[in-house]
């Protein structure tokens, strides 16, 4: 089906005193025309005088600006008015058919139109036009994001600034710009005091916590040792006091009167300014100092365990292993624990020792009649039932009878419950290996890894599992007064 198209003619009337285009095709369009036939010559000369006015004149002009010999009064009878009006009616036909009257048709109209709003489109907006939205929305998101906090942190008109605190010493017209905080002041509790039993003399003496474990340190590890290894014996000497005091513990001591004695039952002390005198006397002015050192760069330091202070058990040398504490005395204690200790081997001087008994001498400390003919004859009168985590004898059989491991070291008078033997004849070999009843820290294993770089803390975290520390004066601060 053929699209209906409409043409319209849109005359366009030249502005006055322009004369455009249009006027010019008019005129060439008029010159192409051929002349009317049978004009007559009056009425013909009438015509043209007056097309050349209505050419000639704007296009606002009045019909009635003719000249005034021209001009048609009411009331006049010209000759031959048929005749003008039939001429006067064909020139304005003729003036109109002059004007150039453009033909637009629509429907190509509106498709040039679209064509030029989809071109004006694209240039005005075009393909780019996705990638300016997502930057536009990053950069609203931005401002929004710098303009909040400002708006919430703007001062209100009612807000007041505060004036910063004049420092003390300082006149009220010059304040510091960034005043220097106020610093915490340590809490300090006063020392403790410690009653010790001397068994020499049957006395009891009252000196300060360090005083004490000063004289400790000096009686229980060489001074020899490294500082590292003498501040890990401090610190257990220390523990080891304060936990008696905080449980008002006084068993051992004879008069029931001090809090510790000097023996190895609890810790071997001697008094310091005996240690002082007898090692200046010995030329060891530089191990009493080395000693005080190690106390004072210890100094209030314990440990615990849940808060509490623990039994820090130690000995002299192991066998390369140290013992649970259940395997020794019978009862679990969580941070008493078998570890390896290696150092010993490498550094202690009687790591392994060698004594000879007699048979008899041996039935008799541990209460046997006689050993068995049969056992006699094939020679296993003594045999190992179990050992424990620690590499000891946990049981044994003598002639019979069952003893566990720390009860035949303690009644043989042996260095350690690991030991071996060999019969010759009624003479026994025992050999034994390490010094101690092996719970808790090693000396001479502290001294190796202190050789080896470890610290104090090192040591003491390696022998006593999942320990922390705390401290003295305060955990004692209730007995200040005792």
């Amino acid at each position: 089906m053929k699209e209906a198209r409409v043409q319209v003619k849109i005359p366009l009337v030249p502005r006055p005193g322009i004369q455009g285009p249009e006027k010019d095709s008019a005129l060439d369009a008029e010159k192409d025309k051929p002349a009317p036939a049978k004009k007559r010559s009056s009425s013909l000369q009438k015509t043209k005088i007056w097309k050349a006015v209505v050419q000639n004149a704007p296009a606002q002009m009045p019909v009635d600006s003719r000249p005034e010999e021209n001009r048609v009064r009411p009331g006049d009878k010209l000759a031959g008015d048929t005749e003008y009006l039939e001429h006067t009616e064909h020139a304005r036909h003729e003036a109109s058919e002059r004007i150039h009257i453009p033909i637009i048709e629509l429907d190509r109209f509106r498709k040039v139109k679209q064509r030029r709003m989809r071109a004006f489109g694209r240039r005005r907006w075009g393909h780019k036009q996705g990638r300016w939205r997502p930057a536009a929305a990053v950069s609203a998101l931005l401002i929004l994001a710098l303009t909040i906090p400002v708006i919430l942190v703007w001062p209100r008109s009612a807000d007041q600034v505060k004036p910063l605190p004049t420092p003390a010493g300082m006149s009220s017209g010059i304040q510091s710009k960034h005043p220097s905080p106020v610093p915490a002041v340590p809490v300090t509790y006063p020392e403790p005091n410690v009653r010790v039993y001397l068994s020499a003399t049957g006395t009891t003496i009252k000196l300060p916590l360090e005083t004490y474990v000063t004289g400790v340190v000096a009686a229980e590890m060489p001074a020899e040792f490294k500082l590292e290894a003498l501040k890990a014996q401090a610190i257990a000497a220390r523990t080891f006091i304060v936990r008696r005091l905080e449980a008002n513990d006084t068993s051992g001591v004879p008069s029931g009167t001090a809090d510790v004695m000097d023996t190895v039952n609890h810790q071997v002390f001697i008094p310091p300014d005996q240690v002082k005198a007898d090692w200046t006397r010995l030329g060891k002015a530089k191990e009493w100092e080395k000693l005080q050192q190690a106390v004072r760069e210890s100094r209030d330091a314990v440990m615990t365990y849940q808060g509490r202070a623990i039994t820090a058990s130690f000995f002299s040398t192991s066998n390369g292993y140290t013992e649970n504490a259940e395997d020794v005395w019978g009862s679990v204690v969580p941070y008493l624990k078998s570890v390896d200790s290696p150092w010993d081997k490498q550094l202690a001087p009687g790591f392994t020792e060698t004594v000879t008994m007699k048979r008899s001498e041996i039935l008799q400390k541990l209460k046997l009649d006689a050993v068995p003919v049969n056992a006699g004859k094939s020679g296993s009168w003594m045999k190992v039932l179990s050992t424990t985590k620690g590499h000891r004898i946990k049981e044994m059989q003598i002639a019979g009878e069952t003893f566990s491991g720390p009860e035949v070291r303690k009644l043989l008078g042996l260095r350690s419950s690991q030991f071996s033997w060999k019969t010759e004849g009624d003479e026994v070999q025992i050999t034994t290996y390490g010094y101690g009843h092996g719970v808790g820290m090693s000396q001479w294993g502290a001294n190796g890894m202190a050789q080896e770089g470890h610290t104090a803390t090192q040591i003491l975290k390696h022998y006593y599992t999942g320990i922390s520390f705390g401290q003295a004066s305060k955990m004692l601060a209730s007995k200040q007064g005792k």
